[in-house]
């Protein structure tokens, strides 16, 4: 009277192609079909799926067809689809521009005080430079900083901004800023004597940067009390190697290279 025995095989299990296949999301609960075990969903590869019940007992079951009870129905679990990437993220925490070519450099520039300066500025911001289009130059140190501006000759579309070390109050590179009165010009700085204190201790894995007694000249005093048998280009070339992004540098340097970069890049018609 029929076609194939009705009991042979595993009659518990419907027919191939009926049984619907469910992504094994996080927190979804489901019970082993076979063994009873019902636990929510805590991971899965593509190979198996681990169930926690809810005395906190986990157990891992291979993702075979119609092996867990959904709701009391029958389902195949699989692995869930990968969530969409976001954008990439630059060294600075911008979002990355793809297939990036760099803009024709404008007049506009943004001068810092020596070749670390500039290496940092690099490593963190170089793809916002690129973007934008805009230069940064070394000024080998401020002491003619007035003189430089002058030969500049900033304007509404030919924007300076000036990155300097050790702007606090009182110091002699305060006093020098302070003669800087064009509006077309920007002088922002960093309260750290040298750049390098700008790098997170954390980030070389260091306790804090020591204290360096006057009279000693700054990296080389720095690189004694560290115990570094480095001369120091090769002291740099470490600190600048433990920077990866933002996050390893201090917020006293990072404030002021993004006011530059906003200032040197807003039209003369904006401003």
């Amino acid at each position: 009277m029929y076609e194939r025995d009705v009991l042979a095989g595993n009659w518990r299990r419907p027919l191939k192609g009926t049984i619907p296949q469910i992504p094994a999301e996080t927190g979804m609960v489901v019970e082993d079909a076979d063994g009873g075990f019902c636990g929510a969903v805590v991971a899965c590869d593509k190979e198996s799926v681990t169930l926690e019940d809810r005395f906190g007992r986990r157990r891992v079951f291979p993702l075979e067809p119609a092996a867990f009870l959904l709701e009391g129905r029958r389902v195949t679990l699989v692995r869930p689809a990968a969530a969409p990437r976001g954008p990439r993220r630059s060294a600075s925490g911008s979002i990355v521009v793809e297939g990036l070519r760099a803009r024709v450099a404008g007049e506009s520039r943004i001068y810092v005080e020596g070749a670390h300066d500039a290496a940092l500025v690099e490593k963190v911001w170089g793809h916002d430079l690129r973007v934008e289009g805009v230069v940064v130059e070394c000024l080998e140190g401020v002491d003619h900083l007035p003189a430089i501006v002058e030969e500049f000759e900033p304007g509404p579309d030919r924007r300076l901004g000036v990155l300097v070390d050790h702007l606090v109050p009182g110091s002699k590179e305060s006093r020098i800023a302070g003669r800087i009165s064009s509006p077309h010009v920007l002088v922002a700085g960093h309260p750290f004597v040298d750049v390098w204190q700008a790098v997170k201790p954390s980030a070389l894995g260091i306790a804090a940067w020591p204290a360096v007694p006057r009279g000693v000249p700054w990296k080389e005093g720095v690189i004694a009390a560290l115990g570094w048998n480095l001369e120091p280009g090769d002291a740099w070339r470490r600190v600048l190697g433990s920077v990866t992004s933002y996050t390893d540098v201090e917020p006293e340097l990072l404030g002021p290279v993004e006011m530059l970069i906003d200032f040197v890049t807003v039209s003369g018609q904006d401003g």
